[in-house]
């Protein structure tokens, strides 16, 4: 399955804790879509969070985001793991 990145901004920051209750809504949601979040990285201070996923589309991801807590990403991209 393919690999994307997500992106989201948050305006005046978030908390780590906020976003590992989102991260866990979306644990909780995946299955119903093919869809398996793997890893995220947040930088409370600036309000971005990254989400690694493996999903059958940037589609099918968002809307793992939009049904778990409404906090779609502002943006997604198809990425490659290289080691």
């Amino acid at each position: 399955m393919p690999l994307f990145m997500d992106i989201h901004t948050i305006e005046g920051g978030v908390s780590g804790s906020d976003v590992a209750g989102a991260h866990a809504a979306d644990l909780a949601t995946q299955d119903a879509h093919g869809v398996h979040y793997l890893k995220y990285w947040v930088d409370e201070e600036a309000g971005k969070i990254f989400c690694l996923v493996d999903a059958p589309s940037a589609d099918a991801a968002n809307e793992v985001h939009r049904q778990a807590h409404g906090l779609v990403a502002d943006e997604i991209f198809p990425v490659s793991e290289h080691a």
